[in-house]
């Protein structure tokens, strides 16, 4: 139940974050976003076991990326929550490029930590490529369908439920295929489980994170 544990604390940590982002204004909003791209696509490649499935570990961090975003298009407007996507998208790119220079430095003869380097970031063009085409389509449905939403259902956690499920389905399934067919044991168990976790994420996070703003004004 270790990592059960684990998983349901993060949650609560990503929720957390998000709200006090919110209450720091669009810009903490907009940083967080981006960080949580990153960490994504350097976790992804740990995988753990969650309730007997073999699962990667950072199903979490695109939920709360897509519970930023509408955070920013709830308080603020859809116009800047998709300049948010093209700005993480930089971010990724600019990530992308300096894991690689990093692995061109020659070791030195004492330094151990190269092939653990190699070991993380070597896989990492592949995937954040995958992450990135994956990442702009699923978003840009998750802002467009939350845009849709908001004119026509008042709750918060409909709205939310709504747009990040299907958005999170449409990522699951472009980035699995894309960036871990051949690099995970069993990519239709990943998908499965992905989307499952991401639910069971969903589920709490949403409202999770309107409890805590009832004790924050942004």
């Amino acid at each position: 139940m270790f990592n059960e544990l684990i998983f349901f604390g993060h949650i609560l940590v990503v929720s957390i974050f998000a709200v006090i982002a919110l209450k720091l204004k669009k810009e903490a909003l907009i940083a967080l976003i981006c960080v949580q791209a990153i960490l994504a696509n350097v976790f992804v490649t740990k995988q753990m076991i969650f309730y007997g499935f073999c699962v990667t570990c950072t199903d979490i961090f695109t939920v709360g990326i897509s519970l930023c975003l509408n955070f920013l298009q709830e308080y603020y407007d859809k116009k800047l929550a998709q300049k948010t996507i093209w700005i993480s998208f930089f971010c990724l790119i600019f990530y992308l490029i300096m894991s690689q220079i990093h692995l061109l430095y020659l070791p030195a003869e004492i330094d151990i930590y190269h092939k653990y380097f190699m070991e993380l970031f070597a896989p990492m063009p592949r995937i954040i490529i995958a992450s990135m085409f994956a990442y702009l389509i699923s978003q840009y449905i998750d802002t467009n369908v939350y845009s849709f939403l908001k004119t026509r259902i008042n709750n918060f956690v409909i709205r939310n439920y709504g747009s990040i499920f299907i958005s999170q389905l449409v990522d699951t399934v472009l980035f699995s295929f894309l960036g871990l067919y051949g690099i995970v044991h069993n990519i239709w168990h990943i998908i499965f489980v992905s989307f499952l976790i991401k639910l069971i994420s969903i589920i709490i996070i949403v409202p999770l994170s309107r409890v805590l703003l009832r004790y924050s004004h942004p």
